[in-house]
């Protein structure tokens, strides 16, 4: 529960400035009391605003992945440009089918320098007139196909500009997890390493040790200390992108990350390649130039017929006086060379939206059969380290400590077990993280946001 709060100045004098009798009130109290007011409503502004910024820069604790995927999308200026751009290529259809706006002129036809025989009457012809120009072939039709091709590109690449942002975040997501992961299991080394100092000092001052072993022991917690404070590093530097990738600010707080790898094994290589044909929005994209294209093609055939106008009117003449005014006409398409070159040069960008398409769905299916042997592949490696590598290493660091204890084994020995412990643990987290990140790119490759691999 969120509350806001504000502590009043007393009220007693306002009401006493307000209760006074007529003429005892001193001078300036009335102001006063003004700004008293004026003061209290500044801060219960201020107070509000400042508690609607924190309620909404706020994440929830644990942060999961589907938090992350649904904060990336409200939030990330990208997406905002994506749907304005499709907003406005919405438009477009409306716009070049749209007849040309009708020419009103008015005129001056003839006007006579010298003409006596008119005097007092009419001396001039003059005439208004109402001009529509429009094509005598669907021309508007296909323009406005065209337009609706590109529309659905412009609301095609919405669907991707998301999918990108959301897979972004996700990566930045695991990335934090690995690093945070990572920084447990370096504690966990350096206790270890303080046990293997101690050790070794025990064995100095029994006289069974030397005092090499405890310096050289000493180095191992010296070095764990340095990968500890680059780790913080680390850290800190992948909080920030987390931030960027959610559309927040770089140095806002990260709450706990929560997440639980998926150990399911992806669906058959058919069904995967159906959602992704399905979905895909760069395929949809594609589609849409095609059809673009076509349609351009056929605006292009359309230019080899020609275009009327139609003028009609009122003229006024020195003969005859008032009258109607009624003119056709057709445009002439004579330079043939150029309307053939429109047509050759649409019939080669049909042929490459045409070719595009094809080539991007063999990438489509590429993504998808190698994002799904990654999972395979990252499950295999995750699955053997938990039960057979980490549990050997476990019992060999476990060995080797106690055997230099008792003054059996040496000191290089239990190093070196504590070593292969700590590379065996780091290998497990990046398996997990190699894991979700797998997952999430193959979610993109089928075409959808991961929402209930937590």
């Amino acid at each position: 529960m969120l509350r806001f709060g504000i502590a009043l100045p007393p009220i007693a004098p306002w009401l006493s400035r307000f209760n006074a009798p007529r003429g005892s009130v001193k001078e300036g109290g009335i102001l006063s009391c003004r700004l008293h007011i004026r003061s209290f409503i500044f801060l219960l502004s201020a107070s509000c605003a400042a508690g609607s910024a924190i309620a909404e820069s706020m994440l929830p604790d644990p942060l999961k992945l589907i938090d992350v995927t649904a904060i990336a999308l409200g939030s990330r200026p990208e997406v905002l440009v994506a749907k304005a751009r499709a907003e406005a290529a919405a438009q477009r259809p409306n716009i070049v089918s749209a007849l040309e706006d009708p020419m009103i002129s008015a005129s001056i036809d003839h006007y006579p320098y010298n003409n006596p025989m008119m005097e007092g009457g009419r001396r001039y012809n003059k005439s208004f007139a109402i001009e529509q120009k429009f094509p005598l072939s669907r021309v508007r039709a296909h323009r406005a196909d065209a337009a609706r091709a590109e529309a659905d590109r412009a609301k095609a690449l919405v669907a991707g500009t998301e999918l990108d942002v959301v897979l972004d975040a996700q990566r930045s997501f695991f990335m934090l997890y690995e690093r945070r992961r990572m920084k447990g299991v370096i504690e966990e080394q350096i206790s270890l390493a303080r046990q293997l100092v101690s050790a070794a000092a025990s064995r100095y001052s029994s006289g069974s040790g030397v005092q090499a072993d405890v310096l050289r022991a000493e180095v191992e917690v010296a070095r764990l200390r340095a990968e500890q404070q680059s780790l913080a590093a680390q850290i800190r530097a992948a909080e920030v992108m987390l931030n960027v990738s959610l559309g927040r600010s770089e140095q806002e707080a990260i709450p706990a990350l929560q997440y639980k790898p998926n150990r399911e094994e992806p669906g058959p290589d058919a069904n995967l390649l159906d959602q992704a044909f399905s979905n895909r929005p760069e395929l949809a994209a594609g589609v849409a130039e095609v059809a673009k294209s076509k349609a351009d093609l056929e605006v292009m055939r359309t230019m080899y017929k020609p275009m009327a106008m139609i003028r009609i009117g009122e003229a006024s003449t020195m003969a005859e006086g008032r009258g109607a005014m009624f003119m056709i006409g057709v445009s002439v398409p004579l330079w043939r060379e150029r309307l053939d070159a429109g047509v050759t040069e649409a019939q080669a960008m049909q042929r490459m939206a045409d070719a595009d398409l094809d080539s991007m769905r063999r990438m489509v299916a590429g993504e998808v059969l190698a994002g799904r042997e990654k999972v395979n592949a990252v499950r295999t490696q995750l699955r053997a380290l938990e039960s057979e590598v980490l549990p050997r290493a476990l019992i060999a660091v476990d060995s080797s400590l106690a055997g230099y204890a008792s003054g059996k084994g040496s000191l290089v020995a239990a190093i070196e077990s504590a070593r292969a412990l700590w590379s065996v643990q780091a290998e497990l987290i990046m398996a997990e993280s190699a894991l979700g990140e797998a997952w999430v790119r193959l979610d993109r490759a089928i075409g959808k946001a991961q929402e209930n691999k937590q």
